[in-house]
């Protein structure tokens, strides 16, 4: 199947790409020049009336406008070309097509009051901006709207609500992304298009992206290795920056946030403008979190978190395109909850120096000591600073983008009570990622873009203990892409072929566990050298049945390299709380998975269903270690010793959407998912054939209104109030008493809010008010670490909760400048 696959790739690659004949030096010259200015109006369908005030957009020009109050909008200096434009306005149906900008034709736009948002455009997973119902891979957006009315403590928490994905969380501070069932190193994650490259191996490690400096998420669940190269075998996550402001304005913004469960306090202040084309944004946000609080547990000890961060870029956006400087940098401080309690009270314990010895134990803390802002070991500190240049240049009719970045991730874990300051684990990785596409000329219909990305990788240890070897990763890729609309088929598709190769440096031990030169003192990490080669392909197509129905397949080959745990680590992994012993022998994991899905708009119901079957080859998982006696085999501490090997692997599923607006009454919708995965490993016993860290069913419904105007200085109100059930989970990975059953629960959540304007309908704030877990439920999610802490005695109760009642204050203040 995987031939087929790729050869089915290549048929369409050399169809895109031999169907490209060279422009003549007449066609040439005149596509140098600029397109005469572009001029329409934007009106409501139904009514006739002027849409003041509507949002044009060019995604891959990074131009936009806004319509003026009799609806009508102006460009000027873009370059001639086909290119994507999108046009949206609140309260009604984004219109998204494609214009020539050299055909000199007014544009007369009419919208349609929406029913649901079905003109979303999507910039990840496909060559350039395309409109999502066209997209053969399932994509799910998180608009910024979605955003605000959520009461997230982390920029994966704001999004975890999607169908089809999930979170690993260590308490409220530190969020992983599953994308239907698989994470880590399986999911990329993206900043504004470029990768982010952290500790992603870890559980217990973040994504270092605030949430407060994204305009939208792009999910893409299916194998993202296309563009991106090895790690993306679940999806990709593309939190993408806000839109450019339009020429001549200068604007800002100030937000708070509130949450009243561990007392979270959170800001962010932004400013933008445009002026000739220089092109600048600026955001410094950050937040401040206590311990949250559960009816099981109270408050837990050492749950609080800070962060203080900034992100921006300055630029050009000219008629040859435009080049962006860009910088972010994420700093926080998170306490890492052990959940170890006293035997009689069940209070949790801080451990301190005592006794006459001096050795560590634990102090009950007080309720008092509790609701403090103050950190204690073990805690983590992340500094993530990236600098990076994005270049879009219009070249005749093609076009060419070249992003480049420079990412330094330092990763400090805090662990000895008798040293606040002693740096346990400290890893320093910097890494130089880079992206070249070319975008060839449209002709016959056929868009075809070929590119080339890769990055450099620089890992050292600086703290005093070690878990996994220096090393060095080189990674290289070369791509085809293309796509071509056949009457109501949508067909794309491509090829990649990647290299990757890590050096791992050996380290020798004295008998203080101090590094000493080769063959001195005893191995800790052996060098070695792996490297690995892979070809992937996809071809997928929508098709549009009827003006309501899309129906849409695909297929894909991903791959993924083994990461530098699971090759080379030696030494206990506190987040997962037992001895690990990578393997350099592994092989890279490939995956074939299908997609089909089927989506359908009317008046009155929006249904959506997407299913999946992924066949994942040498898949890697750790296995516990027996002894030479059989028994379990424990290390020097007393940690169960597991060894990274593979397996076979397959995980099935899918997601329902359906979303119910009974038209006329357009203001109402009643929202419902479903979403599910089930995931084992082939040829095992009934212990081990259940992958771990599986999400649970879970099911979502939501009743929904909204009103466009509501009196003189109401605008964009909404109420909300759902039910999220989570089902049982009895499929789980029970051997070595890794995982254990999860109950069920239902969470009930509300919100409620508004824009407020004054009488010339300018808004002067924003405010959301949102409650989650309103019945204070006490419950585990089957994704929590926390799950399996220490025991309670004083409720019979093992691990850690998840947190309770929780009301969310968001107040967001436009700033416009003159």
């Amino acid at each position: 199947m995987t031939r087929i696959i790729l050869t089915a790739g290549l048929l369409l690659l050399s169809g895109g790409i031999f169907a490209q004949k060279p422009s003549s030096p007449a066609a040439s010259s005149a596509s140098r020049a600029l397109a005469a200015p572009i001029v329409g109006r934007v009106v409501d369908q139904a009514t006739g009336e002027p849409l003041p005030s509507a949002t044009i957009l060019f995604p891959d020009l990074r131009r936009v406008t806004a319509t003026s109050t009799d609806g009508a909008f102006r460009f000027t200096n873009l370059p001639k070309g086909r290119f994507l434009m999108q046009v949206r306005s609140l309260g009604y149906t984004t219109v998204v097509r494609t214009v020539d900008t050299g055909a000199g034709q007014p544009l007369d736009i009419a919208l349609v009051p929406a029913a649901t948002e079905i003109g979303q455009v999507v910039v990840t997973g496909v060559s350039a901006s395309t409109e999502m119902r066209r997209s053969p891979i399932p994509t799910t957006v998180v608009n910024r709207s979605q955003l605000n009315q959520a009461a997230a403590t982390n920029v994966i928490d704001a999004i975890a609500h999607t169908p089809g994905l999930s979170q690993i969380t260590t308490g409220v501070g530190i969020s992983k992304p599953i994308i239907r069932g698989l994470g880590a190193n399986r999911v990329i994650t993206l900043n504004n298009g470029a990768r982010q490259e952290g500790q992603q191996w870890g559980d217990e490690h973040g994504i270092e992206i605030d949430e407060a400096g994204i305009d939208r998420a792009e999910v893409i669940k299916g194998p993202g290795s296309l563009l991106y190269g090895s790690d993306g075998l679940a999806g990709v996550v593309n939190f993408v920056a806000p839109d450019p402001v339009e020429e001549g304005k200068i604007i800002g913004s100030v937000a708070t946030n509130y949450q009243t469960n561990n007392n979270l306090l959170g800001y962010s202040v932004m400013n933008a403008g445009n002026l000739n084309g220089l092109n600048w944004m600026a955001r410094n946000s950050g937040k401040v979190a206590s311990n949250y609080r559960n009816p099981y547990d109270g408050r837990v000890f050492n749950s609080g978190f800070r962060e203080l961060n900034g992100n921006g870029y300055i630029g050009l956006n000219k008629s040859w395109g435009y080049s962006h400087l860009t910088l972010s940098t994420f700093n926080q401080i998170v306490g890492l909850v052990e959940g170890d309690r006293d035997t009689i009270t069940g209070r949790f314990l801080k451990p301190v120096v005592g006794g006459n010895f001096g050795e560590i134990i634990g102090e009950p803390q007080s309720e008092d000591a509790l609701r403090t802002y103050t950190l204690h070991v073990p805690r983590q500190q992340i500094n993530h600073l990236r600098i990076g240049t994005e270049n879009n240049f219009i070249l005749d009719r093609s076009r060419l983008t070249l992003n480049v970045g420079w990412q330094q991730n330092l990763r400090r874990e805090f662990g000895n009570p008798a040293d606040y300051y002693e740096e346990s684990l400290f890893f320093q990785l910097r890494t130089v990622d880079y992206s070249l596409r070319y975008f060839l000329p449209e002709i016959n219909g056929w868009n075809t873009t070929i590119g080339t990305s890769g990055m450099r990788q620089e890992n050292v240890n600086k703290g005093v203990e070690f878990l996994i070897p220096a090393y060095q990763l080189y990674d290289a890729g070369a791509f085809a892409v293309s796509k071509k609309t056949f009457g109501k088929l949508d067909l794309s598709g491509g090829l990649r072929y990647d290299w990757r190769r890590i050096e791992a440096d050996n380290l020798f031990l004295d008998e203080d566990e101090q590094p000493v030169p080769a063959p001195r003192g005893e191995m800790k990490f052996p060098g070695f050298v792996s490297t690995f080669r892979n070809v992937s392909g996809s071809v997928g197509g929508s098709f549009e049945a009827s003006e309501k129905l899309v129906l849409k397949a695909n297929v894909a080959r991903g791959f993924r390299a083994p990461n530098i745990a699971e090759l080379g680590s030696n030494g206990i992994h506190e987040g997962t709380i037992r001895y690990e012993i990578g393997n350099p022998a592994l092989k890279a994991e490939t995956s074939f998975q299908l997609d089909a899905g089927a989506s359908y708009e009317t008046e009155h119901v929006g249904l959506r269903i997407d299913a999946f079957r992924n066949q994942i080859q040498n898949y890697i998982f750790p296995r516990r270690l027996p002894s030479t006696a059989g028994t379990d085999s424990l290390s020097a501490d007393g940690d169960p010793v597991f060894v990274y090997g593979q397996g076979d692997a397959r995980l099935l599923g899918g997601e329902i959407t359906i979303d119910i607006h009974p038209h006329p009454l357009d203001w109402l919708h009643f929202e419902n998912s479903f979403s599910m995965v089930r995931a084992q490993e082939l040829n095992q016993p009934d212990s081990l054939r259940y992958l771990p860290f599986i999400p649970a069913d879970r099911l979502q419904s939501e009743l929904r209104v909204n009103f466009n105007k509501a009196g003189t200085h109401l605008a964009n109100l909404y109420a909300r109030a759902g039910i999220e059930h989570t089902f049982a989970q009895n499929r789980f990975f029970s051997a070595f008493g890794t995982e254990t059953r999860t109950p069920g629960y239902t969470l009930v959540n509300a919100g409620i809010g508004a824009d407020v304007v004054n009488s010339q309908a300018k808004t002067l704030f924003s405010i959301y008010l949102t409650g989650t877990n309103l019945f204070d439920v006490g419950y585990q999610s089957h994704l929590s670490r926390l799950k399996y802490a220490a025991f309670n005695p004083t409720n019979g109760r093992s691990g850690v909760f998840n947190m309770g009642q929780n009301v969310s204050l968001k107040l967001l203040v436009p700033l416009v400048f003159k």
